[in-house]
């Protein structure tokens, strides 16, 4: 249905889902902004300007579009949300195209390993070729 942020989609039925693997910057007032605030030494403010394009990257990837989830080991987190890989229906994989176009850091938490090494590879390369949030 919609993008909430970077990461994390609306379903029709209203249900969340984090995608696995990736952490976008924060878009929205949180304790995990001044968090990443402080770990960073960026001002919060900057981080919800990097957040706003990387959600703006997620909105016009996925928003409106039918898509496919899967699921790795662990299918919840500790806030509810659906834990998946999601494809959409043309066979773009969403966390990975994220990654690859530089608008997501990893964010790895065993046993939802399936793809970490894949991740890994297209983060990386984003990075070196200062793609998306790691251009000027």
């Amino acid at each position: 249905k919609r993008a909430v942020d970077g990461d994390t989609l609306q379903l029709e039925s209203g249900e969340r889902v984090r995608l696995i693997g990736i952490d976008t910057p924060e878009l929205h007032e949180s304790k995990k902004l001044y968090r990443d605030a402080k770990r960073t030494r960026q001002d919060a403010r900057t981080i919800q300007k990097l957040g706003k394009r990387a959600y703006e990257f997620t909105k016009d990837l996925t928003e409106g579009k039918r898509a496919r989830l899967e699921f790795d080991l662990e299918k919840y987190d500790r806030y509810q949300r659906l834990l998946a890989y999601v494809y959409l229906k043309d066979g773009i994989f969403v966390n990975a195209e994220i990654v690859k176009q530089g608008y997501a850091n990893l964010m790895t938490f065993p046993p939802n390993v399936k793809y970490a090494e894949t991740f890994l590879k297209l983060y990386r390369d984003a990075r070196d070729n200062k793609r998306g949030l790691w251009g000027k």
